[in-house]
């Protein structure tokens, strides 16, 4: 079946998460990816438990979609194949050090896309490879330190929290895809690729929605404050007699509405909460009246019955409850084939659907046959592999 991105070819050369999440969402989409490992593999590969068969979930959950190919880049020959292989893709993804691009003669990253001027090259990076912390290596948790993200999640009382999911790095990887689906756009009117110069710390500055622009109009520091939100009341966490639930609501009549069927109604027409700006210079004693409503009450029939007249609360559920979900099992979340297990399509196109067409690579298990597509001999495959340009790529020319 023809899908969206079907005839690009990509070359991921990237590692460990925002790159190859990248490379899975234009392959999910039928893009041909061309996963490029270095013959000690992606590290991603070992990040376990749960680890099987020479691979951990983590390594699975980013490389679907792709065909994989082992590459010793450290020596001329190794480099001299992914050249070759440029000069007909469509897409290079990479995270290289600059340092490592200075070893290989390319003093400006920039000389890739003049080398391949159709080439649409996404460069991702921790800091972009100028300006004052310009090349040095970027990792999710120090860029949420250095982003201001740790210092807004948490309690109020508490330290400064990591967020418990890589936010920069999936933050990164999907900017990367909007990066290189815009350029290549662009390339469809002048014929000509270019660079995406995408930095961690550019991502995360982006996803600091609200705080970020709250200071830029007030001056004033942001707090941590848990689980609630900054500029919308009620929007926290409460305690039921069975499961906490959080209540999202994001207008006065949303508001209206839950006091009502809280039984409650007066307190919707109590001055300190009619609008949210009251709400909010009155929370503390918003979330006491709110608290008294719900703490005897089931938290999954609560939250169903407010849910289902529209207003926005629900379960605080865990992982293995998400993982037993109807309505997840329903929006096909959740992807199993051949022993392959992991999260779906967000995206769904009606026409022309993302799809499992294959399963993540072993290390090395297409290199000889992406070889040979590109017009490698077998004579020139097998000199490779004996100089060890190949690593111990799997199969045989």
């Amino acid at each position: 079946m023809t899908q969206s991105l079907t005839g690009l070819t990509v070359i991921d050369a990237s590692r460990v998460l925002a790159g190859p999440y990248c490379g899975q969402m234009l392959g999910d989409h039928g893009a041909q990816v061309i996963k490029v490992e270095s013959p000690e593999g992606d590290e991603t590969r070992t990040f376990g438990p749960p680890v099987r068969d020479g691979s951990a979930a983590y390594f699975h959950a980013l490389n679907r979609n792709k065909r994989g190919i082992t590459l010793d880049m450290s020596g001329p020959q190794g480099r001299d194949v992914l050249w070759r292989l440029l000069e007909t893709a469509d897409v290079l993804i990479e995270n290289f050090k600059a340092s490592t691009l200075r070893n290989w003669g390319i003093e400006d990253p920039s000389e890739i896309c003049r080398r391949f001027p159709r080439l649409v090259h996404c460069r991702i990076t921790g800091f972009g490879d100028d300006g004052p912390l310009g090349g040095l290596p970027g990792y999710d948790a120090a860029i949420q330190a250095m982003s201001g993200l740790m210092s807004v999640n948490g309690a109020s009382e508490g330290p400064p929290l990591r967020m418990g999911v890589p936010v920069v790095d999936l933050a990164t990887g999907m900017q990367a895809a909007i990066a290189v689906l815009a350029a290549l756009q662009e390339r469809s009117r002048s014929g000509l690729g270019q660079m995406c110069d995408v930095a961690l710390y550019d991502c995360a500055l982006s996803v600091t929605h609200p705080h970020l622009p709250n200071y830029a109009w007030s001056g004033k520091e942001p707090s941590r404050s848990g689980n609630a939100h900054p500029n919308i009341a009620p929007y926290d966490a409460f305690e039921t007699a069975t499961c906490p639930v959080y209540i999202a609501v994001g207008n006065d009549r949303q508001f209206a509405m839950l006091c009502t069927l809280l039984d409650c109604p007066e307190v919707a027409a109590d001055p300190r909460f009619r609008r949210n700006v009251d709400r909010i210079a009155h929370r503390d004693e918003l979330r006491q009246v709110l608290s008294r409503q719900l703490t005897h009450q089931d938290g999954q029939a609560v939250a169903s019955r407010l849910h289902e007249a529209g207003v926005p609360v629900a379960p605080v559920l865990g992982i293995a409850d998400v993982a037993a979900s109807p309505h997840a099992k329903h929006r096909e979340m959740f992807l199993e084939r051949d022993g392959y297990r992991g999260t779906g399509f967000p995206v769904k196109l009606k026409r022309t659907p993302a799809t499992l067409s294959r399963l993540p690579p072993g290390r090395g298990e297409h290199t000889h046959e992406v070889l040979r597509e590109a017009g490698f001999s077998g004579e020139e495959i097998r000199e490779l592999a004996r100089c060890g340009a190949l690593g111990a790529a799997a199969g045989e020319p």
